[in-house]
Protein backbone atom coordinates (compact mmCIF):
# COMPACT_ATOMS: atom_id res chain seq x y z
CA UNK A 1 0.00 0.00 0.00
CA UNK A 2 2.84 2.37 0.95
CA UNK A 3 4.54 1.59 -2.37
CA UNK A 4 1.38 2.51 -4.33
CA UNK A 5 1.02 5.81 -2.45
CA UNK A 6 4.64 6.76 -3.22
CA UNK A 7 4.12 5.88 -6.85
CA UNK A 8 0.94 7.99 -6.91
CA UNK A 9 2.71 10.98 -5.32
CA UNK A 10 5.44 10.71 -7.96
CA UNK A 11 2.83 11.04 -10.69
CA UNK A 12 1.38 14.06 -8.94
CA UNK A 13 4.78 15.79 -8.75
CA UNK A 14 5.50 15.02 -12.39
CA UNK A 15 2.12 16.39 -13.43
CA UNK A 16 2.67 19.57 -11.37
CA UNK A 17 6.10 20.12 -12.93
CA UNK A 18 4.61 19.69 -16.38
CA UNK A 19 1.93 22.24 -15.66
CA UNK A 20 4.54 24.75 -14.43
CA UNK A 21 6.58 24.27 -17.59
CA UNK A 22 3.52 24.70 -19.79
CA UNK A 23 2.62 27.86 -17.91
CA UNK A 24 6.11 29.24 -18.41
CA UNK A 25 6.01 28.53 -22.13
CA UNK A 26 2.56 30.07 -22.38
CA UNK A 27 3.66 33.23 -20.56
CA UNK A 28 6.68 33.57 -22.88
CA UNK A 29 4.48 33.32 -25.93
CA UNK A 30 2.42 36.24 -24.62
CA UNK A 31 5.47 38.58 -24.80
CA UNK A 32 5.42 40.89 -27.80
CA UNK A 33 7.93 39.89 -30.47
CA UNK A 34 9.69 43.28 -30.25
CA UNK A 35 10.05 42.98 -26.46
CA UNK A 36 11.89 39.68 -26.54
CA UNK A 37 15.18 41.22 -27.68
CA UNK A 38 17.21 44.03 -26.21
CA UNK A 39 17.73 46.95 -28.64
CA UNK A 40 21.36 47.56 -29.51
CA UNK A 41 22.09 51.05 -30.80
CA UNK A 42 24.30 51.26 -33.92
CA UNK A 43 27.91 52.25 -33.35
CA UNK A 44 28.55 55.99 -33.45
CA UNK A 45 29.87 57.37 -36.73
CA UNK A 46 32.83 59.75 -36.70
CA UNK A 47 31.92 63.08 -38.26
CA UNK A 48 33.77 64.15 -41.38
CA UNK A 49 33.90 67.78 -42.48
CA UNK A 50 33.08 69.25 -45.89
CA UNK A 51 34.75 72.49 -47.00
CA UNK A 52 33.17 74.15 -50.02
CA UNK A 53 35.92 76.45 -51.22
CA UNK A 54 34.55 79.16 -53.53
CA UNK A 55 37.53 80.01 -55.64
CA UNK A 56 38.57 81.42 -59.02
CA UNK A 57 41.53 81.32 -61.37
CA UNK A 58 41.65 85.14 -61.41
CA UNK A 59 41.65 85.31 -57.61
CA UNK A 60 45.12 86.21 -56.30
CA UNK A 61 44.36 85.18 -52.71
CA UNK A 62 42.71 81.88 -53.56
CA UNK A 63 45.98 79.89 -53.45
CA UNK A 64 46.21 80.91 -49.78
CA UNK A 65 42.86 79.25 -49.12
CA UNK A 66 44.12 76.14 -50.93
CA UNK A 67 47.21 76.11 -48.69
CA UNK A 68 44.95 76.28 -45.64
CA UNK A 69 42.98 73.28 -46.89
CA UNK A 70 46.23 71.33 -47.32
CA UNK A 71 47.21 72.24 -43.77
CA UNK A 72 43.88 71.06 -42.38
CA UNK A 73 44.09 67.79 -44.30
CA UNK A 74 47.60 67.19 -43.02
CA UNK A 75 46.37 67.86 -39.48
CA UNK A 76 43.16 65.80 -39.48
CA UNK A 77 43.58 63.50 -42.46
CA UNK A 78 42.50 63.87 -46.07
CA UNK A 79 39.72 61.34 -45.50
CA UNK A 80 38.30 63.42 -42.65
CA UNK A 81 38.47 66.90 -44.17
CA UNK A 82 36.94 66.70 -47.64
CA UNK A 83 37.35 69.77 -49.82
CA UNK A 84 35.57 70.80 -53.01
CA UNK A 85 36.90 73.72 -55.05
CA UNK A 86 33.94 75.55 -56.57
CA UNK A 87 35.21 77.79 -59.37
CA UNK A 88 32.66 80.53 -59.74
CA UNK A 89 31.79 84.18 -59.32
CA UNK A 90 33.42 87.34 -60.69
CA UNK A 91 36.92 85.89 -60.33
CA UNK A 92 36.10 82.64 -62.04
CA UNK A 93 37.54 81.92 -65.47
CA UNK A 94 35.67 80.36 -68.39
CA UNK A 95 38.86 79.79 -70.35
CA UNK A 96 39.85 79.78 -74.01
CA UNK A 97 40.94 77.11 -76.48
CA UNK A 98 44.53 77.48 -75.31
CA UNK A 99 43.89 78.12 -71.62
CA UNK A 100 41.31 75.87 -69.92
CA UNK A 101 38.86 77.47 -67.55
CA UNK A 102 37.42 75.71 -64.51
CA UNK A 103 34.35 77.83 -63.81
CA UNK A 104 31.03 76.02 -64.26
CA UNK A 105 27.41 77.07 -64.42
CA UNK A 106 26.81 74.77 -61.46
CA UNK A 107 29.44 76.58 -59.43
CA UNK A 108 27.82 79.92 -60.21
CA UNK A 109 24.43 78.61 -59.07
CA UNK A 110 25.93 77.89 -55.64
CA UNK A 111 27.98 81.10 -55.45
CA UNK A 112 25.04 83.38 -56.09
CA UNK A 113 22.60 81.27 -54.07
CA UNK A 114 24.61 81.92 -50.91
CA UNK A 115 24.83 85.63 -51.68
CA UNK A 116 28.63 85.63 -51.69
CA UNK A 117 30.43 88.83 -52.60
CA UNK A 118 34.15 87.98 -52.53
CA UNK A 119 36.69 85.20 -53.02
CA UNK A 120 38.13 83.14 -51.52
CA UNK A 121 35.30 82.29 -49.16
CA UNK A 122 34.01 78.96 -47.90
CA UNK A 123 31.23 77.01 -46.27
CA UNK A 124 32.38 74.59 -43.58
CA UNK A 125 29.70 71.91 -43.21
CA UNK A 126 27.22 74.40 -44.65
CA UNK A 127 27.72 76.88 -41.83
CA UNK A 128 27.75 80.62 -42.46
CA UNK A 129 30.19 81.77 -45.18
CA UNK A 130 33.62 82.41 -43.70
CA UNK A 131 37.13 83.37 -44.79
CA UNK A 132 39.91 80.80 -44.70
CA UNK A 133 41.65 82.07 -41.50
CA UNK A 134 38.56 80.89 -39.58
CA UNK A 135 38.35 77.39 -41.07
CA UNK A 136 40.80 75.88 -38.57
CA UNK A 137 38.60 76.77 -35.60
CA UNK A 138 35.44 75.53 -37.31
CA UNK A 139 36.95 72.22 -38.38
CA UNK A 140 38.46 71.61 -34.94
CA UNK A 141 35.05 72.04 -33.34
CA UNK A 142 33.09 69.93 -35.82
CA UNK A 143 35.44 67.00 -36.19
CA UNK A 144 35.16 66.04 -32.50
CA UNK A 145 31.40 65.49 -32.84
CA UNK A 146 29.57 62.32 -33.85
CA UNK A 147 27.54 62.09 -37.05
CA UNK A 148 23.92 60.88 -37.08
CA UNK A 149 24.62 58.50 -39.97
CA UNK A 150 27.41 56.74 -41.81
CA UNK A 151 28.00 56.67 -45.56
CA UNK A 152 29.88 54.31 -47.85
CA UNK A 153 30.51 54.78 -51.57
CA UNK A 154 30.88 51.92 -54.06
CA UNK A 155 31.93 52.98 -57.57
CA UNK A 156 31.92 50.77 -60.67
CA UNK A 157 33.54 52.35 -63.72
CA UNK A 158 33.00 51.19 -67.30
CA UNK A 159 35.92 52.43 -69.39
CA UNK A 160 34.26 51.72 -72.74
CA UNK A 161 31.35 54.07 -72.06
CA UNK A 162 33.21 56.26 -69.53
CA UNK A 163 30.25 55.72 -67.23
CA UNK A 164 30.46 55.34 -63.47
CA UNK A 165 27.76 53.63 -61.45
CA UNK A 166 27.69 55.16 -57.98
CA UNK A 167 26.13 53.22 -55.11
CA UNK A 168 25.64 55.04 -51.82
CA UNK A 169 25.04 52.94 -48.70
CA UNK A 170 23.77 54.78 -45.64
CA UNK A 171 22.97 53.70 -42.08
CA UNK A 172 21.27 55.84 -39.47
CA UNK A 173 23.16 55.84 -36.16
CA UNK A 174 21.37 58.47 -34.06
CA UNK A 175 17.80 59.74 -34.24
CA UNK A 176 16.21 60.68 -37.56
CA UNK A 177 17.97 62.71 -40.24
CA UNK A 178 15.83 64.46 -42.82
CA UNK A 179 17.42 66.49 -45.62
CA UNK A 180 18.95 65.90 -49.04
CA UNK A 181 21.60 63.63 -50.49
CA UNK A 182 24.03 65.40 -52.84
CA UNK A 183 26.39 63.50 -55.14
CA UNK A 184 29.19 65.47 -56.83
CA UNK A 185 32.07 64.58 -59.11
CA UNK A 186 35.39 66.34 -58.57
CA UNK A 187 38.77 66.09 -60.28
CA UNK A 188 42.37 66.39 -59.09
CA UNK A 189 45.57 67.13 -60.97
CA UNK A 190 44.32 69.72 -63.44
CA UNK A 191 47.10 71.97 -64.76
CA UNK A 192 45.67 75.38 -65.58
CA UNK A 193 46.36 79.07 -65.14
CA UNK A 194 46.06 80.58 -61.67
CA UNK A 195 46.65 84.15 -60.54
CA UNK A 196 49.14 84.08 -57.66
CA UNK A 197 49.36 86.28 -54.56
CA UNK A 198 52.06 88.43 -56.19
CA UNK A 199 49.73 89.07 -59.13
CA UNK A 200 51.59 86.91 -61.62
CA UNK A 201 49.81 84.24 -63.70
CA UNK A 202 51.02 80.69 -63.11
CA UNK A 203 50.13 78.55 -66.14
CA UNK A 204 51.58 75.42 -64.49
CA UNK A 205 49.47 75.62 -61.35
CA UNK A 206 47.92 72.27 -60.37
CA UNK A 207 44.29 72.47 -59.24
CA UNK A 208 42.83 69.73 -57.06
CA UNK A 209 39.33 68.75 -55.83
CA UNK A 210 37.73 70.85 -58.60
CA UNK A 211 33.95 70.56 -58.80
CA UNK A 212 33.03 69.17 -62.21
CA UNK A 213 29.37 68.14 -62.05
CA UNK A 214 26.51 66.78 -59.98
CA UNK A 215 25.16 63.27 -60.49
CA UNK A 216 21.76 64.10 -58.98
CA UNK A 217 20.86 67.69 -59.76
CA UNK A 218 21.87 71.07 -58.39
CA UNK A 219 20.43 70.43 -54.92
CA UNK A 220 20.43 66.65 -54.71
CA UNK A 221 17.53 64.36 -53.85
CA UNK A 222 15.27 64.15 -50.80
CA UNK A 223 16.67 61.85 -48.14
CA UNK A 224 15.40 60.66 -44.77
CA UNK A 225 16.93 57.95 -42.59
CA UNK A 226 16.06 56.74 -39.10
CA UNK A 227 18.27 55.25 -36.43
CA UNK A 228 19.24 51.63 -37.32
CA UNK A 229 17.74 52.01 -40.81
CA UNK A 230 19.87 51.12 -43.83
CA UNK A 231 19.39 52.62 -47.29
CA UNK A 232 21.02 52.19 -50.68
CA UNK A 233 20.74 54.59 -53.61
CA UNK A 234 22.36 54.30 -57.03
CA UNK A 235 23.27 56.93 -59.63
CA UNK A 236 25.07 56.87 -62.96
CA UNK A 237 27.13 59.52 -64.70
CA UNK A 238 29.10 59.64 -67.94
CA UNK A 239 32.44 61.37 -67.56
CA UNK A 240 33.37 64.20 -69.89
CA UNK A 241 36.00 63.31 -72.49
CA UNK A 242 38.36 65.93 -71.07
CA UNK A 243 38.38 64.42 -67.57
CA UNK A 244 41.00 61.91 -66.45
CA UNK A 245 39.04 59.03 -64.85
CA UNK A 246 41.90 58.09 -62.52
CA UNK A 247 41.78 61.62 -61.07
CA UNK A 248 38.01 61.81 -60.64
CA UNK A 249 36.31 61.18 -57.28
CA UNK A 250 32.76 61.07 -56.01
CA UNK A 251 31.80 63.23 -53.04
CA UNK A 252 28.50 62.33 -51.40
CA UNK A 253 26.96 64.16 -48.47
CA UNK A 254 23.68 64.47 -46.63
CA UNK A 255 22.77 68.01 -45.68
CA UNK A 256 19.98 69.80 -43.87
CA UNK A 257 19.03 73.48 -43.97
CA UNK A 258 22.16 74.65 -42.17
CA UNK A 259 24.56 71.73 -41.73
CA UNK A 260 26.14 68.66 -43.29
CA UNK A 261 25.14 65.52 -41.42
CA UNK A 262 27.87 63.40 -43.01
CA UNK A 263 30.17 63.43 -46.04
CA UNK A 264 32.21 60.75 -47.81
CA UNK A 265 34.59 60.60 -50.76
CA UNK A 266 35.79 57.80 -53.06
CA UNK A 267 37.73 57.64 -56.30
CA UNK A 268 35.79 56.62 -59.41
CA UNK A 269 38.31 53.87 -60.13
CA UNK A 270 38.35 52.19 -56.75
CA UNK A 271 36.64 49.26 -55.11
CA UNK A 272 35.06 50.28 -51.81
CA UNK A 273 35.25 53.07 -49.24
CA UNK A 274 33.88 51.93 -45.88
CA UNK A 275 32.36 54.33 -43.34
CA UNK A 276 34.26 55.50 -40.29
CA UNK A 277 33.23 53.75 -37.07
Amino acid sequence: MTRNISKYMGYVKLFAAGMLFAGAVSSCSDIDEQDRFEYIKPADAARKVLIEDFTGQKCVNCPKATDEIHHLQETYGEDNVIAVGIHSGPLGYKGTKKNPGLMTDLGNVYYYNWGLDHQPVGLVNRGKPSDYPYWQEQVAQLITQKAPLSLAIHNAYDAASRTVTITIDAEGTTGTTKGKLQVWLIEDGITAMQAMPDGSPNKEYVHNHVLRASANGEWGTDFTIRESEKKTQTFTYQLDEKWVPENVSVVAFVYTDSSVAQVEKAKVIQSIVTPAE
